[in-house]
């Protein structure tokens, strides 16, 4: 049985319930007429939370394009590493080297951490993967609300800094400046929304089940089949809104209920692709420190950057989750990234 191609999005699918089933990799390989190694291959990436390594040709960098990368970093601070080099018009350079290089003339801030999970916590995130390791996750959409406001988030901007120099100083309101909360929801490779929650409204169970009668279900969900909306599992977090017995019936109401509702495990951001959206639009419509003057311009900004993701994009997000559930299991509930 000779070496193939990389596994598909069906066929990986196939591993995580066989897998689940109690099938050895020695047997699914059999099963998908594989190579052994490859089945192999794709369960240790998996439960590394690493993916397949595609090696690039490097390319050296002269000292004239490292002059024009130390300019850059001075006039864009805060940028990422990929969009200095862009500037400069330097292609080919992967994001390890862009780091290394610019360690020896600019200065990066850290992410701050996650707060750590109780033994609690980690039993059931790993309850929660056990049971879903069967699902076929192109047919669950994931949704959750982000909050933007004219600044960026506190403590988010981070970015790298030419040595010597400072942070930009961020534009001081007399009363803050508020901010708009974006509610969307991905599936497969479709993207549903964003849908703005409508300024000075506090999100209850009230007026969260009336948000979604009036975006998601009036524009988007009545449109579907008969047969998707049979099949279709909503994902959501357990915020308060969202939790209540008042939202949990009246979305029984509209046919979202048992298996068609997915649990959720406690403080689990990591587990939702949809994360990993929010981080993608965050990073367009803050980069370089970029602030705004009005609640309608950050929306603005808000649609164009969600316009900007297509669809490969999406559906690389949601076909992560068989990795990111044998991830969890293999770190014992802990932590697995995003």
């Amino acid at each position: 049985m000779g070496q193939k191609k990389d596994l598909t999005g069906s066929e990986k699918s196939k591993i995580v319930r066989y897998l689940a089933e109690g099938c050895s990799s020695l047997k699914i390989a059999k099963l998908l007429k594989r190579d052994h190694r490859t089945i192999k291959r794709f369960i240790q990436n998996s439960q590394q939370g690493r993916k397949k390594r595609v090696e690039k040709p490097r390319r050296k960098i002269t000292a004239h394009e490292l002059r024009k990368v130390k300019r850059a970093a001075a006039k864009m601070p805060l940028a990422t590493s990929l969009a200095i080099f862009q500037s400069c018009n330097i292609t080919g350079v992967p994001k390890s080297t862009r780091c290394a290089i610019l360690r020896d003339m600019a200065k990066v801030r850290k992410a701050e951490r996650p707060p750590p999970l109780n033994k609690t916590h980690k039993l059931k995130r790993q309850d929660w993967a056990k049971k879903y390791l069967k699902t076929d996750f192109s047919k669950v959409l994931w949704t959750d609300e982000m909050r933007v406001s004219l600044d960026g988030p506190d403590g988010w901007a981070r970015g790298w800094i030419g040595k010597g120099q400072r942070a930009p100083v961020p534009l001081r309101r007399q009363q803050g400046g508020g901010g708009v909360l974006v509610w969307a929801g991905i599936i497969k490779d479709e993207l549903v929304g964003p849908f703005r929650v409508e300024d000075g409204v506090k999100l209850n169970s009230q007026s969260y089940c009336q948000f979604l009668e009036d975006t998601f279900f009036k524009q988007w969900y009545r449109k579907k089949s008969a047969s998707f909306k049979k099949n279709m599992i909503f994902m959501q977090d357990n915020a308060p809104s969202h939790a209540s017995k008042y939202s949990t019936a009246w979305l029984a109401r509209k046919g979202i209920k048992e298996e068609k509702l997915m649990t959720w495990p406690p403080c689990s951001p990591d587990l939702n692709p949809i994360e990993n959206l929010w981080s993608i639009i965050k990073c367009e419509i803050y980069k370089e420190g970029k602030q705004y003057t009005s609640l309608n311009s950050v929306w603005e900004a808000v649609v164009a950057a969600a316009r900007n993701v297509d669809g490969e994009q999406i559906k690389t997000l949601t076909e992560s989750m068989d990795g990111r559930l044998l991830s969890v299991l293999a770190k014992k509930g802990g932590y697995i990234g995003r």
